[in-house]
């Protein structure tokens, strides 16, 4: 009856031996077959799984460090709206001179408006730009088509287009300043041609006969091109450039924020 006995105490003896077992302090393998199996089965009825530690992973991390970058960013594009808001405190409506031709229509969201009128048998349309603007003589640093022999002005660019009865179309590239435009390019063309044509535009405007600049420039004045059109053009752009900003930075605060 030695075996059972062997085996009892093999029992007793399995978890100082699992203890053991773990610590590399013991090699089962030594002991005899018999003793190994019942060591081995206890110890595997024994083992207790430790509970994994929870830790931040490297993805959480950088998700925290997003979110605080946000509100950085919201916070200076606040800023940035305070500021503008106290700039423009009681901002201008801006109304047309009376007698003014043209119907305007101003999108918001866009960086130009669309000025529309018939004049007898023609369809005018104007397409205004933002202001180029001038506000001292740093303006003129960096800008190497400047001439020397004229000082630099704020200046609103228009493209005109005059159509008559659908044939043709007479643009104007023209550059509105303070009290006076100038007509930088004109060309004429067809309502229907295609866009990747490059169409014969005539000579500069500048290279015409002087009469003949003249008598374009007297063309556009009396279809409502003239200088106090134009600067009211101006002060509306300045206007419109103010609320397109106000405008973008609050979708820009909604993006970083949704």
């Amino acid at each position: 009856m030695a075996l059972p006995s062997l085996l009892r105490r093999s029992a007793s003896r399995a978890a100082p031996l699992a203890a053991r077992y773990f610590s590399g302090q013991s090699n089962l393998h030594t002991y005899t077959p018999i003793l190994y199996s019942v060591v081995k089965s206890n110890l595997a009825s024994n083992i207790v799984v430790p509970t994994p530690v929870r830790s931040y992973s490297a993805s959480s991390a950088a998700v925290k460090t997003t979110n605080t970058s946000d509100q950085t960013l919201v916070k200076v594009i606040d800023a940035e709206i305070v500021c503008a808001e106290e700039s423009d405190e009681n901002p201008e409506v801006i109304e047309a001179p009376e007698g003014f031709p043209f119907k305007i229509e101003d999108i918001p969201g866009q960086q130009t408006i669309t000025l529309s009128r018939k004049y007898q048998d023609e369809t005018i349309t104007v397409e205004v730009h933002m202001p180029d603007l001038v506000t001292g003589e740093d303006d003129n640093e960096d800008d190497d088509d400047v001439d020397d022999d004229k000082p630099a002005q704020s200046h609103v660019p228009l493209a005109v287009k005059v159509s008559k009865s659908h044939k043709f179309i007479l643009e104007f590239n023209c550059t509105a300043y303070p009290d006076e435009i100038s007509i930088d390019s004109m060309s004429v063309k067809k309502p229907d041609s295609a866009e990747d044509e490059i169409a014969y535009e005539g000579p500069d405007f500048s290279d015409l006969d002087e009469n003949l600049q003249k008598a374009f420039h007297k063309y556009l004045e009396i279809r409502g091109i003239k200088p106090s059109t134009t600067n009211f053009l101006h002060e509306y752009m300045i206007n419109k450039d103010s609320r397109e900003y106000m405008m973008w930075l609050k979708n820009l605060k909604n993006f970083v924020q949704a």
